[in-house]
């Protein structure tokens, strides 16, 4: 993946919140839209993969949405899930071995790609090809076949791979970054 000097990033960042703020001179408190979506399966990449990125874009001055960070006791889920999901401008999913495990990513998943917003699949510590929606008796039909096309969508995405244990951590925050600034700029308001 190409990578942007130090100063192309920042005029990029510059150009994305200078746009930001002239369409919402008034942007803030946890109740304001997010920028970007991010789908993970806590368990196995909230406290690495996700949470790093999560930090690190909101240090670029993104408005990321992470369940863990943006979320209090009391929250309903599916409200400020949904809500985050159709008010950003782009997903990203964090697909890892046991993401399919889960409702709540399979469910956001299918609502990033039924809304066609801008998207970012992030394959760690697992190939495309190895992820599949398992009927656990928890769906219902419907349910699985929107998910499994949600998922089909995503692993015919372009996205970027990710090994936790071999990889460079910088690099990758430095990719994923790049990608979500060139995606982001792609984005009409």
């Amino acid at each position: 993946m190409q990578h942007y000097s130090s100063s192309t990033c920042k005029n990029i960042c510059n150009r994305i919140l200078h746009h930001r703020n002239q369409l919402r001179p008034t942007i803030g408190g946890p109740s304001s839209p997010c920028d970007i979506f991010i789908s993970h399966r806590g368990i196995d990449t909230k406290d690495n993969v996700a949470g790093l990125l999560y930090d690190h874009l909101s240090r670029l001055g993104f408005r990321p949405f992470l369940d863990s960070k943006n979320m209090k006791p009391g929250d309903k889920l599916f409200d400020k899930i949904d809500t985050a999901v159709r008010q950003c401008k782009l997903g990203i999913s964090v697909l890892s071995p046991r993401y399919c495990d889960s409702y709540f990513c399979l469910h956001e998943l299918s609502l990033i790609m039924e809304s066609n917003k801008k998207f970012i699949p992030i394959f760690v510590d697992v190939k495309p090809s190895e992820l599949r929606v398992r009927d656990n008796g928890c769906c219902t039909a419907e349910n699985l076949k929107r998910f499994s096309w949600a998922l089909q969508e995503a692993k015919y995405t372009v996205g970027l791979t990710f090994n936790t244990s071999k990889g460079n951590w910088s690099e990758f925050l430095m990719d994923a970054s790049d990608a979500v600034m060139k995606n982001l700029l792609e984005v009409k308001d």
